[in-house]
């Protein structure tokens, strides 16, 4: 008989203290709780938690060591319209496990009901098919670690898949590929340092599970949107091993991106679970505690609210669903060493009752958090319920995720009329969304592309979606694209077409990099990657969507062009305002923002309402840059004028008068002759390219 001791209510999960091990699970309606342990031969052994207090169950199991594989069961009513899903023929994942082992195997067995007749409970046991919760060591070498902390203002994001930045490169070992330990080898590391990145934004990588409809149709959940473990890292990227060697493989990684100075910024998805709606499986929450995890219906709680189109969306109404996201937060910054987060459908988290809270528990539980509070907190700040696009709307402490950023740069690139005012808004910062709740231009992380939607190659080659390869009649994946094939949809050999789209590619990219706030960088849009037109290429873990390397050498001329972009931004502060432009020096009067017309006028209110207007000089006085250094000194930098010319014939702009400057000096230009030599006097005619831009610049 096993020995086993009434051990203590939290922490939560299971705990190894050396000698053995604290198991402890959250169950209102429990009865009683059932831990599982399995041996290596799959064998079972089932030990009663004896003890429960605040209906936390719990127990204390001397010798059990790390490595060790566990699961749970909950017996308790089955009373679906009340919203209770207890069965205990059903093997459940632990919401506190920190590693899981194996893969889910689909199984009818996993469902709480039979497929010929779902009004009848399912009895059959799902363990054989279900993966295993790991007790882990959390021991580690940390050495001098420490968070590199790099400023809002001095920041570039790099949004990249762990699978999709390493599985082809040729420098790294083939068993290192598609890992953790790929992330955080010297090769891939050398190339983030060559793009500026300070920070690398991971999609996610809390342990999930692959949708049965996928597996049915032989894909597979590659971006990992589906969590069903917010404190374990997944399995499939560790190189050495799921008995817990995940966790350490991961801290390696963090640990050498900190070493070049590199944050790591985990997207995360607490706003649903890979369980589903009402028809879907039983893997852990909603067989411990269906209601206190999950929104249901008031009337016939046998169904979910579902604000994420995924069938369920968490319950943050319940305390013990928002212990569970903060424990989860302060786990992966404590123990983890993660340096912030990007909450995915951030909005679903903010809905007290249906609508959207800005004042919400949720915030408020971050907001006086003593860890979570300190690090990058980015909201995706938007979900598919009703009144769900939130952008500008977060609180202070917050960043976002600028979606009108987006939308509006795409536009003005591509022509759209009347997109001017807006565009030279996001230009700046957007202050209209910002300024008001006291923020400032770093609350916007500005992006032109993501995962979710076209590559940057992509943008400026497909007008329509062709997602044919992902099984569902192309009805995926939005049709909102906002793009332009610049004539001919897809690959062309036209080398008059090839090289308006390398321009428009270099023109989004310079307006991300010049632009006011966070920029973001995709991965592998500085080496023109091409999903051939899919935008929703969440379940191709292929090479559709994995990085081709092989591009370093052909796309030789972008790659340098996005390291030139990010030199030019690091290096002037005038790109990396903390605070808002203010129109004058509140000392000098100089002028630190100025709107010119091609002709080189100031710009009036109707010059800003001409609708087919698509072309302006913007002029940044680097010597009126009203914010303190770091240690209270006055900063100077540069002047540059912006010369932006979306319109679709070449363009002769005049330089502004002597007051600006008496000389101008080219720097960057976005045609496909790109050329920066010479010098301009003050009021010298330039002509810009048909869809282009030129930077000049002053030196102090």
């Amino acid at each position: 008989m096993r020995e086993v001791w009434p051990g203590e209510p939290y922490p939560l999960g299971g705990t190894w203290d050396g000698v053995g091990t604290s198991f402890s699970v959250f169950s209102e309606v429990a009865e009683r709780v059932e831990l599982c342990l399995f041996q290596d031969d799959g064998s079972e052994e089932r030990v009663e938690l004896p003890e429960v207090d605040g209906f936390v169950w719990h127990g204390y199991l001397p010798g059990i060591a790390p490595g060790q594989r566990y699961g749970y069961r909950v017996h308790g009513p089955y009373e679906p319209s009340r919203g209770e899903r207890c069965n205990p023929a059903k093997l459940l994942l632990d919401p506190y496990a920190k590693a899981i082992d194996g893969e889910l195997t689909w199984n009818e067995s996993l469902f709480p009901y039979h497929f010929t007749d779902p009004s009848r409970p399912n009895t059959d046991d799902s363990a054989p098919y279900m993966p295993k919760n790991v007790v882990v060591n959390p021991f580690f070498e940390w050495g001098n670690d420490r968070p590199p902390r790099t400023p809002y203002h001095e920041t570039v994001i790099y949004e990249a898949h762990v699978r999709g930045l390493t599985m082809r490169h040729p420098a790294l070992p083939e068993d290192l590929r598609g890992t953790y330990a790929g992330v955080g080898h010297p090769a891939i590391i050398e190339h983030l340092l060559s793009l500026g990145v300070t920070a690398v934004e991971l999609m996610p990588v809390h342990a999930y599970m692959p949708e049965h409809f996928l597996v049915a149709r032989g894909l597979t959940n590659y971006w990992g949107y589906n969590t069903m473990a917010f404190l374990a890292p997944h399995g499939r990227y560790s190189s050495s091993g799921t008995r817990g060697q995940q966790v350490l493989e991961f801290k390696a990684m963090v640990r050498a991106l900190h070493e070049a100075g590199i944050e790591v910024i985990l997207d995360v998805v607490y706003n649903h679970t890979a369980e589903g709606d009402h028809m879907g499986p039983t893997l852990g929450f909603r067989g411990i505690d269906n209601g206190a995890y999950y929104r249901l219906h008031d009337g016939d709680r046998r169904y979910y609210l579902d604000y994420t189109g995924c069938g369920n969306s968490l319950n943050v109404r319940s305390p013990h669903a928002l212990q569970l996201i903060m424990d989860s937060l302060r786990y992966w910054v404590l123990e983890m060493h993660v340096d912030g987060f990007r909450f995915d459908l951030a909005a679903a988290l903010a809905r007290e009752l249906h609508d959207v809270d800005r004042l919400s528990a949720f915030f408020d539980l971050i907001q006086q958090d003593p860890v979570i509070s300190q690090v990058k907190l980015i909201a995706e700040p938007w979900d598919v319920g009703p009144g769900g696009y939130q952008v500008g709307n977060f609180p202070p402490l917050w960043t976002e995720w600028n979606g009108k950023y987006r939308d509006i740069v795409r536009d003005f690139w591509r022509g759209t009329h009347s997109a001017l005012p807006e565009f030279a808004s996001r230009l700046t910062g957007s202050a209209d969304l910002y300024a008001s709740s006291g923020r400032r231009p770093v609350a916007s992380i500005n992006f032109v592309t993501c995962h979710d939607g076209f590559t940057l190659t992509d943008l400026v080659s497909y007008d329509r979606k062709h997602n044919e390869d992902n099984g569902e009649n192309n009805r995926d994946g939005t049709d909102d694209n906002r793009s332009w094939n610049c004539g001919v949809e897809g690959p062309v050999e036209d080398p008059e077409i090839v090289r308006l789209r390398q321009r428009q590619r270099r023109n989004f990219l310079a307006t991300l990099f010049l632009s006011q706030g966070v920029p973001m960088l995709s991965h592998g849009d500085e080496l023109g990657r091409t999903q051939r037109g899919n935008n929703n290429a969440y379940c191709q873990d292929n090479e559709l969507a994995w990085i081709d390397w092989s591009q370093l050498h052909t796309e030789s001329d972008l790659l340098d062009f996005v390291r030139k972009l990010s030199q030019l931004r690091r290096e002037h502060p005038v790109f990396q305002r903390r605070r808002f432009f203010h129109g004058r020096h509140p000392d000098s009067g100089r002028r630190d923002l100025v709107w010119l017309t091609p002709g080189g006028t100031e710009m009036t209110a109707g010059d800003w309402h001409i609708g087919y207007a698509k072309s302006l000089t913007v002029y940044l006085n680097g010597e009126a840059i009203t914010e303190p250094g770091p240690r209270g000194e006055k900063i100077e930098d540069d002047s540059f004028l912006l010369l932006i010319n979306a319109h679709h014939e070449d363009m002769t702009f005049t330089l502004p008068g002597a007051e600006f400057g008496d000389h101008w000096l080219p720097i960057v230009n976005t045609d496909d002759k790109g050329v920066c030599d010479g010098e301009y006097p003050f009021s010298a005619t330039v002509t810009v390219t048909a869809r282009s831009l030129q930077v000049l610049h002053r030196p102090l």
